[in-house]
C-alpha cells in the first residue's frame, strides 16, 4: 500500500488526483492527446497503472479534469486584465490581448490537443463550459457599451481572437498580430455601438 504523504486520506487522494491531472497536462503540451494514456500518467506520477482508475473511470474523465484545472488560469488572466482597464473599450482590448498573451505562453497547445479527442462527450462538455466562462466578462463589457446582442457579439469577437491564435501558432509575429486583433475588435465594437 502506498505511503500517505498528507494529513488525511482525503488530502492524499486530492494530491494524487492533481498529480495525475498535471502529468496529463504535461503530456498534452506536446500537442498530442493520444500521448495521454493511463500507463503514461501512472509512470509520470509513480503510481501503478491500475491505481489511476481509483481517481478516473476512464481517459475522457482525466482529459476533462485537465480542462477544469487549466480553466481558472485562463479566466483569471482575462478577468485581471479586464479589471485593470477603465473603459468598456479598454476592457475589450484587454480581453483580446490577455488571451493572445496566454497563446504566446503556450497555453493554447493543450486546447488544440484536446480538440482532436474523438468520441469524448465529457471533454467536449468541459470545453464548452470553459468557453462560456471565457465569454462572460466580455459580455459584461459589451452590455456596458449598450450592445443589443452582447452574447452574439462576444462570439463574433472571439472569432477575431481565434483567427489571431491561428496566425500566432502558424509563426506570425505575435506582437503585430495582437496589436492588429485588438484594433480590429475595438474598431468593430465602437463602429457598431448604438449612438456612434
Amino acid at each position: 500500500m502506498p505511503r500517505i504523504r498528507a494529513a488525511t486520506v482525503a488530502e492524499h487522494h486530492a494530491q494524487q488526483r492533481l498529480a495525475l491531472v498535471r502529468a496529463a497536462r504535461e503530456l498534452l503540451e506536446g500537442g498530442d492527446a493520444e500521448a495521454v494514456t493511463f500507463t503514461a500518467v501512472a509512470r509520470a506520477t509513480g503510481l501503478a497503472r491500475n491505481s489511476v482508475y481509483k481517481y478516473f473511470p476512464g481517459r475522457p474523465e482525466l482529459l476533462a479534469a485537465v480542462v477544469e484545472d487549466a480553466m481558472p488560469r485562463w479566466t483569471d488572466a482575462i478577468r485581471s486584465g479586464m479589471a485593470a482597464a477603465g473603459t468598456p473599450e479598454e476592457k475589450i482590448a484587454a480581453y483580446v490581448s490577455s488571451q493572445l498573451e496566454l497563446v504566446r505562453g503556450g497555453e493554447h497547445r493543450i486546447a488544440q490537443a484536446l480538440a482532436g479527442v474523438q468520441d469524448a462527450t465529457v471533454v467536449r462538455e468541459s470545453a464548452a463550459q470553459a468557453h462560456r466562462e471565457l465569454l462572460t466578462p466580455l459580455i459584461g463589457a459589451l452590455r456596458e457599451l449598450g450592445e443589443e446582442d452582447p452574447r452574439r457579439t462576444a462570439l463574433l469577437l472571439q472569432g477575431i481572437v481565434n483567427a489571431a491564435t491561428t496566425a500566432i501558432e502558424n509563426g506570425d509575429d505575435p506582437r503585430a498580430v495582437t496589436d492588429r486583433a485588438v484594433r480590429m475588435a475595438v474598431t468593430a465594437i465602437t463602429g457598431a455601438a448604438p449612438g456612434r
